[in-house]
């Protein structure tokens, strides 16, 4: 029989939403009985971050520096990712791997492998990359693919990005969707003005087609996220925008909860965690209209096509204009995102946690009657 409350060894990163959701995952597996190590890629957690995570029984946190999948193209960090994560391995014990990557799930970590797919850098190049994907990429490509069938199950945030991640790696294996999740939580009184969140230098969140309409918008616009990819390159310029920065995540839901309208002009976006959080928050939504999007969110928003800037322009200004449609969109997405709780969320994870821990004895049972017959 597989442990109750088994514990997991998780990784993320630090730079981006997989963070909040991982961050609030292990903060919940816990108050459910779990052991969790946490174990961050790529720059170390603020400050901020890490005290949020501070206090809580059965939570560890490791930081290893460790290059992030989508940074390290030529997978040239591989050999030393191996090595640090086995070696954490070894000293938690853990009785399950929860990757939020792909390549790692090659590692042989001797316990069951769940992989999550947050986001590539294929699906992000299709979506809104120049031309086609440069050769350097092939190696990400290969250790992706890899990563997907050496994991013993993976899952994505959307059916959308799921049937995509299908269609471009075929995997050896149908992947699960486990909708992405927040607690339900409180509005104050909305002032006259939108709010964007994401990095300003990713292309794929297409905020600068915001800096080319604030002038002829109604209301202003801020925009909260970081300037500067890590060890990359700067944001494009921002407009009229108001640039807010990099944020404390409690900062950003204090925005949220004052902001009359949230927008998501995204070309590429596999769930958008910080859209269900304004969702929950009181903001009407004005969305890009992509699967993902349309998938979570139909009827509960209003929907524009990314590229085209006059629609943007136009729909922030009808919902600025009209008291009465913003407040109905205001009210279809604060009840649409309580079908996307972190209670549901956590709940998925632990019962796929307990059928891989289940259905790892037998299965290492076989492995270890087809060597003996070889």
């Amino acid at each position: 029989m597989s442990p109750p409350r088994p514990r997991i060894l998780m990784t993320t990163d630090a730079v981006g939403g997989v963070w909040t959701y991982a961050a609030s995952l292990a903060r919940n597996l816990c108050r459910h009985g779990h052991e969790v190590t946490l174990v961050t890629m790529g720059p170390a957690p603020r400050r901020e971050q890490v005290e949020s995570l501070t206090g809580i029984a059965g939570l560890s946190l490791e930081a290893t520096g460790l290059a992030l999948e989508w940074i390290d193209a030529e997978g040239l960090d591989m050999p030393l990712a191996r090595e640090t994560l086995l070696r954490l391995a070894e000293r938690a014990q853990p009785d399950l791997i929860h990757l939020n990557s792909f390549r790692e799930a090659t590692f042989d970590f001797g316990v069951p492998v769940l992989a999550v797919a947050h986001s590539c850098v294929g699906s992000w190049w299709q979506a809104c990359g120049p031309g086609q994907m440069e050769p350097r990429w092939r190696a990400y490509l290969r250790n992706v693919a890899a990563g997907l069938n050496a994991a013993d199950r993976w899952a994505a945030p959307t059916m959308a990005y799921r049937d995509w991640i299908e269609h471009f790696y075929r995997p050896r294996t149908r992947g699960e969707t486990v909708w992405n999740g927040a607690d339900p939580a409180s509005a104050d009184t909305k002032q006259r003005s939108i709010l964007a969140a994401g990095r300003l230098w990713d292309d794929a969140k297409n905020l600068h087609s915001l800096a080319k309409v604030a002038a002829d918008v109604h209301w202003p616009i801020s925009v909260a996220g970081s300037l500067q990819v890590a060890g990359g390159a700067q944001a494009a310029e921002a407009g009229g925008l108001r640039v807010l920065g990099e944020l404390a995540h409690d900062d950003l839901l204090m925005h949220m909860r004052r902001a009359g309208i949230f927008v998501a002009p995204a070309l590429y976006e596999p769930f958008g965690l910080s859209i269900l959080e304004a969702a929950s928050r009181g903001c009407a939504l004005a969305l890009s209209d992509i699967p993902t999007l349309r998938e979570l969110w139909d009827g509960a928003a209003l929907f524009v096509e990314p590229t085209d800037i006059v629609a943007l322009r136009n729909a922030l200004n009808t919902l600025c204009d009209d008291d009465d449609l913003r407040a109905r969109f205001a009210a279809a997405a604060r009840y649409r995102a309580r079908r996307y709780t972190l209670e549901a969320m956590v709940g998925n994870y632990r019962r796929i946690y307990g059928e891989l821990i289940e259905r790892a004895p037998a299965a290492r049972n076989r492995a270890s009657q087809a060597e003996m017959r070889a």
